[in-house]
Order: C-alpha cells, then structure tokens, then sequence
C-alpha cells in the first residue's frame, strides 16, 4: 500500500513534518519489506488537502492509498472530504502537537502519534455526515457552540488573544435565543427557540465536551441532541454535566432537550446562520444533513 501523509506545509508548521520524515526513515527497511510506499504532501492552503486527494483519487482510481491526515479535526475534514465515493483508498490520522482534534478521541486505546502504529493499524469502515455539498465526519453543530466557533475563528486571524473566551462572551450574549428549525426524519424538534444542536458522527466536540456520548460511527445513524433555550443561570449550573457526556441521563436535563437517531435532517432558519463542520464553518439559511453509511474506510492505529 502506499502512504500518503497530508501535512500542513506552513514554514512554521514544519515540525509536523521532520518528525514523520524520521519515523519514515526509522521504518525505512519495513516499507522495503513490504513493498510499500511512504510520501509526504505539504498543503499550501484552506481546503487544498480536499483538492489534491479528490484530483489524486480521480487520477489513480485502481490504486491502493492510504491519505494519513497529520493535523487537527479539519484536516481530518478536508481529506476525508476528497476521499467520499472512491474505492480502495483508506483513511487514517497521525496527530501533531498543538492540533485540536476531537476525532480521535473516539479511539482512546489508539497511538495517533506513530507512523508504526497506522501500519499496524485495523481498517474498519465508518460512517460520514453529508451538509449540503459538504462533510463532517466528526460533529456538525450549530446554536450557542457555533456562535463561540465562529467568533472565536475571526478573532484568530486578527490576532486578538484568548479567542476563545471573548467567543464565549459574544455566545452568552447573543447566542443562547435562537430561531432554528429541526426536524429529524420528519419529526420536528423543541419549541421556537434552541440553545443548541448537535448531529454527530463521533463522540466529542469542543475539545472536551462529550456532546454524543451514545454514537458510533458506524451504525448509520446521526445523534441529534436538541437542547431548549434556558436562562443563563441554568445553562452555566448545567455546563459541566453536559461537558462529562452525562446529559442524556441526567433528570436536570429531562426537560431541556430532546435526543434521538436519525437518518436525515433538516434545519432551516429566517435568518442567516453558521455550521460549524468538524470547526469549520458553513454559513447559510437552509441545511439537508445526511448519513452515507460505512462510506470511509478508515484505519485504526493499533
């Protein structure tokens, strides 16, 4: 099999890089055993790790390839994305230091940070949400957690410091009431407003908060978790149950959300809004989310 390892190409994101060329060069003579192949791809840019893997599974439909996304949950994104509808071309992930990644946490007896590892790795198919003309193979949500994504992305590129918090000022602020309609193959979810909503693949979102703590990603089924809009006092006495995954048990919760699998969704809202797809955001009105059953093949480092 070859291996294809996609990493960020930025000159201060090279480190990721020099240490999957020493761990290649570690197994140097198991690749020649094997026949097997190892490179490396640098992206130049957003959504270019999408492009090459489409363009590369387009060009070589009969080969064999391993895509290995060495980064965070859009990386993951991204070349999970380019991979949708092609045969004999594998998923896997290696991490690198400083990534946000809530993917892999769904694999807690993995060692995401070793070349070895993926090749002794399981493949095992899973599941992929499709949004529109897009994918999130992680979470997809939207409400009080996209406000806070969203915000906190644009004050990253501005270089404000803690992002993140000042997102979660504006959230608390103006996104705890919003008018967004769900309904899940064909039921429709809550009342007029939401707080938030979740529909996942995997387990975590958020860097620690365990917002499906029931799903698995390859069931063929979304987990949609409708949570009501509350008062403020509610939401912060609530926050840490949601953030262990305790929520779908919890009697606090009982009458603030609605949980359920589904294998369509639909949300439509009067006023533009955004997605946050694996951490990337996808703005828009009208939503149509998907499961495409076992459609990634992925392998599981040992």
């Amino acid at each position: 099999m070859k291996y294809i390892f996609v990493a960020n190409g930025r000159e201060d994101k090279q480190y990721a890089i020099k240490e999957i060329e020493k761990q290649i060069a570690d197994l140097k003579q198991r690749f020649e055993q094997t026949s097997s192949t190892a490179e490396i791809y640098p992206t130049g840019s957003a959504a270019d790790a999408t492009a090459y893997v489409s363009n590369y599974c387009r060009q070589h439909p009969d080969e064999e390839v391993c895509f290995v996304a060495c980064g965070g949950d859009g990386t993951i994104n991204e070349v999970a994305s380019g991979m949708v509808g092609f045969e004999n071309k594998f998923l896997s992930v290696m991490t690198a230091s400083g990534t946000g990644n809530d993917f892999v946490k769904y694999y807690p007896e993995s060692h995401f940070d070793s070349v070895e590892a993926i090749l002794d790795g399981e493949k095992h198919r899973i599941d992929i949400l499709k949004v529109n003309d897009n994918y999130s193979i992680n979470v997809c949500n939207f409400g009080f957690d996209a406000v806070v994504g969203s915000t906190a992305n644009r004050l990253s590129a501005r270089h404000w410091k803690y992002p993140y918090r000042w997102g979660i000022v504006k959230a608390i602020l103006v996104g705890r009431f919003n008018n967004i309609s769900v309904v899940a193959d064909g039921h429709k979810l809550g009342r007029k407003r939401m707080l938030l909503c979740t529909l996942s693949n995997c387990r975590y979102v958020g860097g620690e908060f365990m917002c499906a703590p029931r799903a698995l990603n390859d069931d063929g089924l979304i987990e949609v978790c409708h949570v009501n809009t509350m008062l403020l006092t509610s939401f912060l006495s609530l926050l840490e149950i949601y953030r262990k995954g305790e929520h779908l048990d919890s009697p606090r919760f009982s009458m603030k959300l609605e949980y359920r699998r589904a294998k369509h969704v639909e949300i439509v809202s009067k006023k533009r809004i955004e997605l946050c797809l694996d951490g990337e955001m996808l703005p828009g009105t009208r939503f149509e989310v998907d499961v495409l059953p076992r459609a990634i093949n992925f392998i599981i480092p040992k």
